[in-house]
């Protein structure tokens, strides 16, 4: 039987443009994703759209069309940006289908038969940007003296009836969760920033409103609908079939499931790390195992806002430099959790320097020398020497490394940690020089070849969650079945046997600039 691996998007907001920022979290989802389906999990991964609120509302009345007409059109846009980077999600929700009605009115009435919800009045400051509630102590003065939330959004005071959540009441076994739980939230700066946030201690949370329709009806009063974040968060259990507990439900969010998580931006921490764990312990229901918050990129040293004018369109970067291209430079750039600067000169440089030249030019400079010398047929390996020895033990050694950094969301180690063996790997076709063994030596060229195959096998196969379109061409010029190429592949059982006739090779990383590459390169 094998494992369940539950990953999940945040809920794109439907009054957003998709851009960088999106594709950034969406594809960091997809290689976690990938990477679990070829080390042999049963995945279900989840991404979709948060279309409800007052922000919502207002746009759409703005436009003079219905809210429900909005979302469809602007939900289609984040599919769109799926389907254009290649992400192999499972499903995609959105907050305004029927099964998410259902599911966030089956969890109210749970949470209201525990006593976790109580009719009461509301006052206090309210960002309608931010869809959140603020104390007095968190906000600042603007320019003009408005009151400012943290995010920069202008707050209001709002005073109306309101069911109320005892958020309060959740702070010590939350405290206490947070204790036995010391990896339930990555980065250890985002833990930290989480902790020290309850400690000082927590307010009670309003779960309703009714200044405005468009949204989730309370069970049993409708003039209230489900404040957005105890609707948004409800989605990651509906996809599961909420409130049915058995099926998907039983089996990606059973107690103590040790791979279902979240990823996020860090903005929204709070809600996830906070919130969330409270409404599921006061539900009776199990937490997830790991919410990982990331950082944020800026855009030539900016940080990317509409005044600028320098958000990006994630489908341009695909159109200017490639998909994988862009999923690599993406994964490759930052540790997973810090913030990171978007720069032509950034990307153009990881593109040329590390997939064209280092990893492209490797394979393409023995598959091309088979291809001339031994009419495209891989030979049959010698005696290994300690070189050889040496190369195939770092490939053999690389899916356990591997394993490690996915574990931790370490996204970009995961690639260090291949690169690794690619510059060991170009390192040795210098020392070894199969193009000097050609006339001193077939029979050492021969396993020297065929040791250059075996390494690039390894190194393509690990490398299929980042660059999944790159990496199967590859395989193809090794002529490794498609029903070969997961990581229970990666043991000697399953080495490559000489006598294997290859295709005819093609450069699979162009570099950058280049004219003769064509779009994309």
């Amino acid at each position: 039987m094998s494992k369940a691996f539950y990953i999940t998007t945040p809920i794109y907001y439907v009054n957003d443009k998709p851009h960088i920022g999106h594709a950034y979290t969406t594809i960091a989802c997809d290689v976690l994703a990938r990477f679990k389906r070829l080390d042999g999990f049963d995945v279900k991964f989840l991404t979709g759209t948060d279309e409800h609120g007052q922000k919502v509302a207002k746009a759409a009345a703005d436009k003079g069309i219905a809210p429900q007409d909005l979302c469809d059109q602007n939900s289609q846009n984040f599919r769109d940006l799926a389907k254009t980077l290649g992400i192999s999600n499972d499903d995609f929700i959105r907050t305004t289908e029927e099964r998410h009605k259902k599911a966030c009115q089956a969890l109210w009435k749970r949470l209201e038969d525990n006593g976790a919800i109580t009719l009461g009045k509301y006052a206090g400051w309210y960002a309608v940007r931010d869809e959140a509630f603020y104390d007095e102590s968190e906000l600042t003065k603007g320019p003009t003296g408005e009151k400012l939330a943290p995010t920069g959004a202008p707050v209001e005071w709002v005073e109306e009836e309101s069911y109320f959540f005892p958020l309060s009441k959740w702070q010590q076994p939350l405290l206490d969760f947070y204790d036995a739980n010391p990896d339930f939230i990555g980065p250890k700066s985002r833990f930290n920033e989480v902790y020290s946030f309850v400690k000082g201690g927590l307010n009670d949370l309003s779960i309703s409103r009714t200044a405005f329709s468009w949204g989730v009806p309370v069970p049993g009063n409708p003039k209230h609908v489900m404040y957005v974040w105890i609707d948004a968060l409800t989605n990651y259990i509906t996809a599961l079939g909420y409130p049915d507990e058995s099926g998907e439900m039983g089996k990606f969010w059973p107690k103590d499931n040790p791979v279902a998580m979240h990823v996020v931006g860090k903005d929204i921490v709070r809600f996830h790390c906070v919130y969330w764990p409270a409404f599921l312990m006061a539900a009776k229901l199990p937490l997830p195992k790991r919410v990982y918050a990331h950082g944020w990129w800026t855009v030539e040293g900016q940080k990317m806002s509409k005044s600028l004018g320098n958000a990006i369109d994630p489908n341009m970067l695909v159109e200017k430099y490639g998909l994988d291209q862009l999923r690599y430079f993406m994964m490759r750039e930052i540790p997973f959790g810090n913030d990171g600067d978007f720069s032509e000169a950034a990307i153009a440089g990881r593109i040329n320097g590390e997939l064209a030249n280092a990893f492209g030019n490797l394979a393409q400079r023995f598959l091309s020398f088979i291809g001339k010398n031994l009419g495209g047929i891989l030979p049959e390996p010698g005696a290994l020497q300690p070189a050889d020895d040496e190369l195939l033990k770092a490939c053999h050694g690389l899916l356990a490394q591997c394993r490690d950094a996915i574990d931790r969301q370490a996204l970009n180690d995961v690639i260090e940690r291949i690169w690794e063996v690619v510059r060991a790997a170009n390192g040795y076709v210098d020392v070894q020089a199969p193009w000097a063994l050609k006339k001193t030596d077939p029979a050492r060229m021969n396993t020297v070849l065929y040791v250059l195959a075996e390494c690039v096998r390894h190194l393509a196969i690990l490398m299929q969650p980042f660059v999944p379109t790159s990496a199967a061409k590859m395989l193809d010029q090794l002529a490794v079945p498609e029903d070969a190429r997961t990581f229970a592949h990666l043991d000697k059982a399953h080495a490559m046997k000489g006598g294997t006739a290859l295709p005819t090779p093609t450069g699979v990383f162009p570099r950058y600039g280049d004219p003769k590459a064509g779009k994309g390169s």
